[in-house]
């Protein structure tokens, strides 16, 4: 189990990059657009729309009841954000397949700075 500072750092970053309230990360994921997004195995749900679905339980959680798996996940999002923002695309991005790939992860370029 990671220690607590480990946690706070975990938490911390995550809010950072998740700038979605649960929601609106909702009422995204339960457009086309936003299942249209991302790598999809099989022709099943995408990775980050699960991973949407999986950040909007976390963010409803109280502090004290996030799991190892939660703080797992949270990782791999802050990761995953990161990784993503580098490759922004030149140009509007508004209705780009960069942009709701990252909304699937619960952050919306659009709303920085």
């Amino acid at each position: 189990m990671a220690g607590a500072d480990e946690q706070r750092e975990t938490w911390g970053a995550f809010r950072e990059v998740v700038n979605m309230t649960p929601s609106a990360l909702e009422k995204w994921l339960a457009t086309q657009d936003s299942r249209a997004a991302g790598q999809h195995k099989d022709g099943g749900e995408s990775t980050g729309h699960a991973s949407g679905r999986a950040i909007v339980e976390i963010l409803r959680k109280k502090k004290g009841d996030l799991s190892e798996a939660d703080y797992a996940h949270m990782r791999k999002v802050v990761g995953y954000v990161r990784r993503h923002l580098a490759q922004r695309p030149s140009g509007d991005v508004r209705d780009t397949r960069w942009r709701h790939s990252l909304m699937n992860w619960g952050h919306d370029p659009l709303q920085d700075g």
